[in-house]
């Protein structure tokens, strides 16, 4: 059955869950499942890492959070196409439409 499974990531790359996160993600698309992805906080500085803009190009859908990229100083002016600069509202949706829906704070 495919489901939609959410990540939420507060934790810079060095942090072992950021591995964790990533690694998971990679499993669920390979399983099928739609995969949502939101950065937050420390999470931001995440977004040009190899491996989660892999995960958004091969179909998860990455969000970053774009005042967390301003208050932790990560460039957006050039941020890959796949890849989406919102606002907390868009996680909002995301908790509530994914089942599971898991967070690494």
């Amino acid at each position: 059955m495919k489901r939609k499974v959410g990540f939420l990531l507060a934790l810079p790359p060095n942090d072992p869950s950021a591995a964790t996160v990533q690694g998971l993600a990679q499993a669920a698309l390979q399983a099928g499942h739609e995969v949502y992805l939101y950065l937050i906080d420390e999470g931001v500085k995440n977004m040009p890492e190899a491996g989660y803009l892999a995960l958004a190009r091969e179909g998860a859908k990455v969000f970053v959070c774009a005042y967390g990229c301003q208050q932790h100083h990560v460039p957006t002016d050039s941020v890959d196409p796949a890849v989406s600069l919102c606002g907390l509202v868009v996680l909002s949706g995301l908790i509530d439409a994914c089942d599971p829906f898991l967070s690494f704070t």
